[in-house]
């Protein structure tokens, strides 16, 4: 079974990466994407507005805020 990232829509350059990664992407547009997903990248600002970091899943949200492309596919294969 594929490894599904839920990455935030503003995030395509990390979409691409994770894509060339073999990853399948889903795009997080709002709380109910996240369902399904192993884990999420998001932006940082919305994170909490989004509800992900409270209780909308239970996979992995890793915060882009600061990080590079290569640096977030780097930190989901370190969490799958």
């Amino acid at each position: 079974m594929a490894v599904i990232i839920g990455v935030e829509e503003a995030l395509t350059n990390v979409q691409e990466a994770l894509r060339d990664k073999g990853y399948e992407v889903k795009t997080i547009k709002n709380e109910q994407d996240v369902q399904g997903c192993d884990c999420c990248v998001v932006t940082g600002s919305e994170m909490n507005a989004m509800g992900i970091n409270d209780t909308m899943t239970k996979a992995p949200v890793i915060d882009a805020k600061g990080m590079s492309a290569e640096d977030i596919v780097k930190e989901v294969a370190s969490r799958m």
